[in-house]
């Protein structure tokens, strides 16, 4: 079964609305012999903030050891967003397994009438997953109240309930203390692990009424409480640290089960008390389940990065984004807005029908100006409706903008440097506009049929679309990821120009569409000028396509614009020229492909271990690389090869902090290849401009760190640093999966205070990627010019070349060999061990790609030719 055909008979499931109960999930589980039993799970229920607790639980688990299985709804992009295992979500793979084993049961199910739905059907495949990955917990966001839940299928060795406020009434009930009886039903049933809350006053005494074993959590101790009404775990909200974190200190040692004598004191990724609160149910929870050191807890906290929750994007203007999708959240929301300081504060908001938007509207902060909009849904409010009750708010900017994107870009468009701009009302307006900062074509290398077939499937286009569009694909080929009216719109348009446009099978207004599109230039440029007039967002995919595809803006005056099909303005440095131009800059990779040479004083990496571990070796080897045409030293005092121990923060300073002092002169930039932020400022401070993390931010502190230090930040995608060789990952398409992964990385890092400029994104070959995959990742390096980074390839010696039949210690050529292949694909670094040849390499790719302009680079530069 195709992804495409398993997926869209989940959602075929949606048409079942909303029932009580777990036996459906049961019968389910039951067909596939009851994979649940085999799975610790942690239930997490509440009106809000249990989806932000949930994420906090697994992150802190993560950071513990522990392989942990994640499962929360709604998603944002992708259905498959609901169900993570160590942060990857379920592979499309998997997804059609699952189906195609129930498939059979579900539609004798359906025959008798008594079909599962798709949330239902959803945390069935969620435990099914989990059991197969054999996961040590798996933390599950309950989806309404708590004892019908489909999760509480589930007999859980922990839970909790994170707040309780009027919702579904007509399911839970029309009271709070109604709705928290029902809530605390997933209280386990084991007297050890007791239920942990947040709640108080009448829903605290009705959660006891269900669940007599209780661990609560709260702010702060008042000395005139009664010490029988304080709670068990304390929590104090310490106040934002920065637009992207705040502080919290969480007082464990009154947990009736485990308690702690050291406060945790931490930093965390979120804003907000509320969020103070969710972090102290995690902690609570963490410590009931197993022995978490304080500095787990600490850096599961700030780790826990949670889209859409509170999440600030930018600070000139200030750009948030929240789910607040019910009253409470919304209060909780403007608390939180509130310890910002801005001018005015512009508000997009999209709303579900089936909320109390009316008291939404009147808990949302007082907007100066107000977009209100219909996320792409049939559940969702019409925008003449919220815009009629903020103007009864008093709020004179009032307008409609159907598209969700189109409000946020106008807002953003309307705004000064020192406003704020807001999107709130529910997750799927969050979701729109949150492709502002995710979604852009991919332009893809296209050369045969056998590229264009596989381009095709990749987009789960249907295999009568494959035959019929592959050979109109070997053209200029973009890879987008739209909504369904988008997508329908676009290819109406481009088949009426003349191009091609295939869509994925899977086309739901609930998921992105996946469209493919062929054409020429020109007929992209006139597509763009058609997008530029249309509604749904449809002129930011537009000016997606234009900076994808280098066609430039007419009215900016740039006489570089591509003027005809053989022209694409994209210049010397390859076909997509979506990476920042930093031409005439410092950067040494400013005006062509710049070589990296690593120098590894360490006893033990797996190339040139023991070569250069004293000090005077080391330098001599980065005056060597120097003299023979590397620009840039990357030092580095750890091993990341399989098997590595990790050494500690003083050792591996002792190491690389004498020989970046000796040659911080040198005509190079310096990098500092560590994973640990303490490594990285003893560096910086000695004279290296560039962190190189390995481990793509697993050090919460290391964005902040080179954002303080205006230094270059690059990031590489990777499962373990050192690798695990046992630990294997499965990705549908390894280009698209590392791509999805860099760009959430990347973001990360812009939010610490990053120019997208100074962050440079490396694939990660030689970290848990099969051998065939690394060079697929070689091969299709220009995709990732989507990212709008600088990118570096690190391939040099490595073990990916015994898939060619080069053995350790015999693999130079094969690496001079990907270097041209790398320099041709849109590389902006190699790095390597053997420079000499690695330049010649460079030089060469250069020569021969772009004749001309080599010529004169030579000429400027002083060469002789």
């Amino acid at each position: 079964m195709k992804y495409h055909e398993a997926a869209d008979r989940l959602y075929d499931l949606g048409r079942f609305g909303i029932r009580p109960g777990t036996a459906s999930t049961a019968d389910v589980l039951a067909h596939l012999d009851g994979p649940h039993e085999s799975v610790d799970a942690i239930q997490l229920a509440g009106s809000n903030g249990k989806g932000s607790t949930a994420r906090m639980l697994e992150s802190i688990l993560r950071a513990a050891g522990y392989t942990v299985g994640l499962y929360t709804s709604p998603h944002l992009e992708d259905m498959r967003e609901r169900i993570r295992v160590d942060g990857r979500p379920i592979p499309k793979a998997a997804v059609s397994e699952f189906v195609a084993a129930c498939d059979e049961y579900l539609t004798e199910r359906g025959a008798d009438g008594a079909s599962p739905t798709f949330f239902e059907t959803t945390t069935a495949m969620a435990l099914w997953h989990f059991a197969r990955e054999d996961v040590d917990y798996a933390v599950m966001e309950v989806g309404i109240g708590g004892k019908e839940d489909a999760t509480s299928v589930v007999d859980p060795v922990a839970s909790a309930v994170t707040s309780v406020a009027l919702e579904h009434t007509t399911v839970l009930g029309d009271s709070v203390p109604e709705i928290a009886r029902d809530m605390a039903h997933v209280a386990p049933p084991a007297e050890e692990n007791r239920l942990v809350t947040a709640t108080d006053g009448e829903a605290l005494d009705a959660i006891r009424e269900v669940a007599t074993d209780v661990v609560t959590v709260g702010d702060g101790v008042d000395p005139s409480t009664d010490p029988d009404d304080r709670p068990d775990v304390h929590v104090t909200y310490e106040g934002r640290v920065s637009h992207a974190e705040s502080a919290v200190t969480i007082d464990l040692s009154g947990h009736p089960t485990r308690p702690h004598a050291d406060a945790v004191e931490s930093r965390m990724a979120a804003i907000g008390a509320h969020q103070a609160e969710n972090a102290g149910v995690a902690v609570a929870l963490a410590r009931q389940l197993a022995d978490v050191s304080v500095e787990e807890l600490r850096t599961g906290l700030r780790r826990a990065h949670w889209p859409g929750r509170f999440e600030v994007m930018d600070d000139a203007p200030l750009v948030v984004l929240d789910g607040a999708h019910n009253p409470a959240g919304c209060e909780r929301f403007a608390d939180a807005l509130s310890t910002f300081a801005y001018d005015d504060l512009h508000l997009v908001v999209g709303v579900m029908h089936d909320k109390d938007y009316g008291e939404m509207v009147a808990a949302l902060p007082t907007p100066d100006a107000v977009v209100a909009c219909r996320p792409t849904t049939d559940r969702s409010v019409d925008p003449a409706v919220l815009a009629r009750l903020f103007e009864r708010e008093g709020v004179d900017d009032v307008r409609t903008i159907s598209a969700v994107r189109d409000g946020f870009e106008h807002a953003l468009a309307q705004a000064e440097p020192g406003d704020a701009v807001v999107v709130a009302g529910s997750l799927y307006a969050i979701a729109e506009a949150r492709t502002h900062y995710t979604l852009s074509g991919v332009q893809t290398r296209v050369r045969d049929l056998t590229d264009a077939r596989e381009t095709l499937e990749r987009a789960n286009v249907t295999d009568k679309g494959v035959w019929r569009m592959r050979g109109k694909a070997v053209h200029r080929t973009v890879h987008l990821r739209l909504q369904e009216r988008q997508a329908a719109y676009l290819k109406q348009e481009l088949l009426s120009l003349g191009g091609e446009c295939a869509l994925s099978g899977l086309q739901r207004e609930e998921q992105l569409v996946e469209a493919v599109c062929m054409g020429t230039l020109a007929q992209y440029r006139r597509l763009i000028e058609k997008l530029d007039a249309q509604p749904y967002g449809l002129a930011a995919v537009g000016e997606d396509l234009r900076g994808t595809l280098g066609i430039a803006d007419p009215t900016d005056g740039d006489t570089g614009a591509a003027r005809d099909e053989g022209d694409s303005g994209a210049g010397p440095r390859g076909p997509n020229p979506r990476g920042p131009d930093v031409t005439g800059t410092e950067y040494p990779w400013g005006e062509a492909p710049a070589v990296m040479g690593i120098v590894n004083v360490t006893p033990d990496s797996f190339h040139d271990g023991g070569e250069y571990d004293d000090v005077d070796a080391a330098v001599a080897r980065a005056e060597s690389m120097v003299d023979a045409g590397a620009s840039l030293i990357d030092v580095g005092g750890e091993s990341t090869r399989p098997g590595a121990e990790p050494i500690p923060v003083a050792d591996e300073i002792d190491r690389v902090v004498p020989v970046i002092e000796r040659i911080r002169e040198l005509d190079a930039a310096i990098s500092i290849d560590t994973r640990k932020a303490a490594v990285a400022e003893a560096a910086l401070d000695a004279g290296a401009d560039i962190v190189n993390d390995v481990s793509g931010l697993s050090d919460p502190e290391m964005r902040f760190v080179a954002a303080e230090h205006d230094a270059t930040l690059i990031v590489m995608h990777s499962l373990d640093a050192p690798v695990d060789s046992d630990r294997e990952a499965t990705y549908d398409d390894v280009v698209g999966d590392v791509l999805a992964d860099l760009s959430e990385t990347v973001l990360l890092a812009e939010r610490a205070g990053l120019d997208r400029e100074r962050i440079v994104v490396d694939p990660g070959l030689g970290f848990g990627k099969s051998k065939p995959e690394e060079f697929e990742l070689l091969d299709r390096i220009g995709e990732f010019r989507t990212l709008g980074c600088p990118i570096l390839i690190g391939h040099s010696q490595k073990s990916m070349y015994d898939w060619v039949g080069q053995d350790a210690g015999e693999r130079l050529e094969s690496t001079v060999a990907a270097t041209v292949l790398a320099v041709d694909r849109g590389a902006d670094i190699v790095r390597v061990h053997d420079v000499p040849e690695n330049v010649a390499a460079v030089e060469t790719a250069l020569a021969t790609r772009d004749p001309a302009g080599y010529a004169t680079r030579r000429q400027n530069r002083g060469d002789s030719t």
